[in-house]
């Protein structure tokens, strides 16, 4: 199905990542309906309509849909069974399949595996008395992780030692249950030389294209920066880790973006996780390349042909502009060639309020 331009496209959830694709949106004509719990968000200022409600609300999701032409979300913390409510009346993209996997920790590292590829060690922790068999299989030093929810480091603890177990339980917060899924997992953490991800959309017909593969650094578990070109130790498995994604996005049928992260070791690229949509690595594909990861994710989303992904200039690179780094905006503003992006949020610590991409001529 092919939505033409001057259709509305609906999204779930209103953060900046609805913000910047309401406004690749509209570049190509189309306009954004906001669906969201929070009475604004970033998104709010952009986009042509918006809709308050709890994502349980059938009754409120189904006069949503019934207002959009094609659907998407923003992150993946939407519940799946509201995605697959909504795509009961209207197209939806990508699939709940892929919202399902994509969240949960324990199935998409499972889908990896069965593809073929590499992840770290790891065992479910069904409670916390699970967590010393857990440590006896994995080992340690480990990293315990919530299986929903988690992003930017959150519900996340490091184990160093056995002895550490029961405080790093407490850390994350596990909820008592998941319904039928584990809630958290216990990871081996992994010697490796760089952290790099592949962003790749993929179109209706199955057919995908991929973004040059951003090298990126983390501080206190939040995206610092992404680089492209990367690094050699990047570069050397960009091969394997395309095919990877490309098999991962084949298997969902998924439509639109897919970012898949990867730790770069020595015996190749070992997957951490992956996220069904756009992706704060790929930001700076808005101006350092031709198409950006909005654009096509709505090219791909709207049945239309998806755009090139090559670099509009050498090299580009995105920093993140995290709590009060956002009052740095006069002398960012300064700078010739730098491109700033402010989300219009409340400063809090730890908060993303932008992004700064510079890009090399």
């Amino acid at each position: 199905m092919i939505v033409p331009p001057g259709g509305t496209i609906g999204i779930l959830g209103g953060g900046q990542l609805g913000r910047m694709l309401a406004m690749a949106a509209a570049r190509l004509g189309y306009r954004a309906h906001i669906y969201a719990p929070g009475a604004s968000g970033p998104a709010s200022e952009v986009a042509a309509h918006w809709t308050q409600g709890a994502y349980d609300d059938e009754a409120l999701l189904a006069r949503f849909a019934d207002a959009v032409d094609v659907v998407t979300y923003e992150f993946e913390n939407v519940d799946p069974r509201a995605v697959a409510r909504v795509g009961e009346r209207v197209a939806v993209h990508p699939s709940p399949r892929s919202l399902e996997v994509s969240r949960y920790r324990p199935a998409e590292k499972t889908l990896v595996a069965e593809l073929g590829g590499r992840t770290a060690p790891w065992a479910p922790v069904p409670d916390g008395r699970a967590l010393a068999a857990a440590l006896a299989t994995v080992g340690t030093p480990a990293i315990l992780k919530t299986t929903l929810f988690g992003y930017d480091g959150k519900g996340q603890a490091r184990i160093d030692d056995d002895d550490a177990g029961a405080s790093a339980w407490a850390a994350i917060g596990a909820p008592a249950t998941a319904g039928d899924q584990v809630p958290a997992i216990l990871e081996g953490r992994v010697a490796f030389a760089a952290e790099f991800s592949v962003i790749l959309c993929r179109a209706t017909d199955g057919r995908s294209v991929v973004w040059d593969v951003p090298e990126n650094v983390h501080r206190d578990g939040i995206l610092a920066t992404s680089t492209v070109p990367s690094g050699e130790a990047v570069q050397r498995l960009i091969p394997d880790a395309v095919a990877m994604t490309r098999a991962i996005a084949d298997r969902l049928d998924h439509v639109g973006v897919l970012t898949a992260e990867y730790f770069a070791t020595d015996d190749g690229p070992v997957f951490n996780e992956m996220a069904p949509r756009v992706h704060n690595s790929g930001h700076w594909t808005i101006e350092g390349a031709v198409t950006s990861q909005f654009e096509n994710h709505v090219r791909a989303i709207c049945g239309l042909p998806l755009g090139a992904t090559s670099l509009a200039g050498r090299a580009a690179t995105m920093e993140n502009l995290i709590g009060d780094e956002a009052g740095r905006w006069p002398a960012l503003l300064a700078e010739p060639d730098a491109k700033l992006h402010l989300y219009g949020k409340t400063v809090r610590p730890g908060r993303k309020m932008g992004h700064v991409t510079r890009v090399g001529r």
